[in-house]
């Protein structure tokens, strides 16, 4: 069994992360909503939602935790000939929906999304507010990739990305983390490890460090200024 959380509880009241199950890995919390409050206070202790159409809302805090250090990035050989030689150009909170929406585009995830209509319009606010953004890679004026989350304080907390040509999410996330470096950004969190991620150059490390790390950095001042190119 794992705590509800009915929709009039405070945003922060979330269980401590320490007792989320082991199997599924971080399945902490089940119920609440995905207002703007609840969302960035799910943020800050390292919780995010994660859930299929027709279940309820899950909340999860996997332990271990992807990340990835901004200046650690890996550009391979391929991804920097693909970066001089395509032609792809980048933009930055250019047409946020369209990324999110490609990345819960079920023809391009056959295993099944969790982006449902619900998630799209909760993040939409958090855009709407300037915690959310997205980095898009283009083909002439055709969008072939990007990659979309929430930003606190100096974490960048990384939700999807989505790729319709050669490493067009890749370049999509080597302009995201130049504008993390430039905004001085501490963390780049990639929630789940994986062998793809390990490649970019992103490292686990176990939940009790990576909450340390958000008490450190997620309430310091975000930089200022617009982050949306042309």
């Amino acid at each position: 069994m794992i705590p509800w959380l009915r929709p009039g509880d405070a945003p922060e009241d979330f269980p401590p992360v320490e007792t989320a199950l082991t199997d599924p890995n971080g399945l902490l919390c089940a119920g609440g909503d995905l207002t703007p409050p609840r969302l960035l206070a799910a943020y800050r202790r390292g919780i995010f939602p994660w859930y299929a159409a027709g279940q309820p809302i899950l909340w999860w805090s996997p332990d271990p935790r992807a990340v990835l250090k901004p200046e650690e990035f890996h550009v391979s050989r391929s991804l920097a000939r693909t970066m001089r030689n395509r032609g792809y150009t980048v933009s930055i909170d250019r047409v946020y929906a369209e990324v999110v929406a490609h990345c819960g585009d079920r023809t391009l995830r056959p295993e099944g999304t969790w982006i449902t209509p619900a998630m799209r319009d909760a993040y939409q606010r958090l855009h709407e507010l300037g915690h959310a953004h997205s980095v898009e890679a283009w083909r002439a004026q055709t969008l072939i990739g990007g990659i979309y989350g929430v930003a606190l304080g100096r974490v960048f907390f990384g939700e999807s990305m989505f790729s319709l040509a050669r490493d067009a999410s890749k370049v999509a996330m080597a302009r995201l983390v130049e504008e993390l470096i430039n905004r001085g950004f501490e963390l780049l969190d990639c929630q789940i490890p994986s062998a793809h991620l390990a490649s970019l150059g992103a490292r686990a490390i176990p939940r009790r460090r990576f909450v340390g790390l958000l008490q450190q950095w997620v309430d310091e001042p975000s930089p200022a200024g617009a982050w949306r190119t042309h």
